[in-house]
């Protein structure tokens, strides 16, 4: 993985509404621009206001090579992300990126399981085409409280079988998304699980892979400030340590972490 980093000021191509929430916002990528990997993230500066002078850090979604475009799916939670949300076609956004550490890759024919809850789901699009290109089995499980937290459900459809859960089951099968009965009877058939959401779902998780013996990288969404590992507000407690999740992270191996008492990852 790359540790090269670049500050630009991207053009957005487009600003896509998933629902009252979450938009995803497509930038145009340079020509010599750095590797991107799944996992990964960017800092996106949000400017005129006081309340915004931090970037927010915002998963990177899906990158498209063909046609060098960047996707960020953006959820609002506050003044800042709403501003970015309102973002219109042919204006620029000032990006650091990538930062952080993605996920593994898996081998070819090796089946796997990516779990993502409610906007959990945003890094997993550009993990599943990778996986997907490298010829890995990729078993995708969506859960939500309701309907609205299934976000781009007919994606993930496109690059592997699909689970949806729901605890209202109003959509897909009802129950929270260890209910599956891939996190159940066919657990020990996958040889790597990815997931990322919120906190008590990937505890969850996590503690089924141990037990199981089964290898599973954990994204956190821990608040980030600087981006860089300078400001220290987003450490996260390891086996090894006190570690940056910003530069360390935010993927993990689920073995590795002690403490998952961490902030959400959105300033607002």
């Amino acid at each position: 993985m790359t540790n090269k980093k670049s500050k630009a000021l991207l053009l957005v191509t487009n600003n896509r509404k998933l629902n009252e929430k979450h938009v995803v916002i497509s930038l145009q990528l340079p020509e010599n621009c750095p590797e991107i990997s799944p996992g990964q993230f960017v800092e996106v500066l949000i400017s005129g206001s006081p309340s915004t002078f931090l970037r927010r850090p915002i998963s990177v979604h899906n990158v498209n090579t063909s046609n060098r475009t960047l996707d960020l799916m953006v959820k609002i939670v506050g003044a800042g992300t709403e501003k970015l949300s309102k973002t219109k076609v042919g204006e620029f956004l000032d990006i650091v990126y990538p930062l952080g550490n993605g996920f593994s890759m898996a081998n070819p024919k090796e089946k796997v399981l990516l779990a993502g809850g409610g906007c959990g789901v945003a890094p997993l699009l550009y993990l599943a085409h990778k996986l997907n290109n490298l010829g890995a089995d990729c078993h995708i499980a969506i859960g939500g409280k309701t309907e609205h937290d299934i976000l781009c459900a007919e994606d993930y459809k496109k690059l592997g079988e699909t689970a949806i859960l729901t605890e209202n089951g109003y959509f897909g099968e009802k129950g929270i998304i260890t209910d599956h009965k891939w996190f159940k009877s066919e657990l020990k058939t996958f040889s790597k699980i990815y997931t990322c959401g919120p906190n008590p779902m990937m505890k969850a998780i996590g503690k089924l892979a141990s037990d199981a013996g089964i290898y599973c990288e954990v994204s956190l969404e821990n608040l980030m400030a600087c981006g860089i590992g300078a400001c220290l507000c987003c450490t996260v407690s390891t086996v090894d340590g006190n570690v940056r999740a910003c530069v360390e992270g935010p993927v993990f191996d689920v073995t590795k972490l002690k403490n998952w008492n961490h902030n959400p990852v959105c300033h607002g």
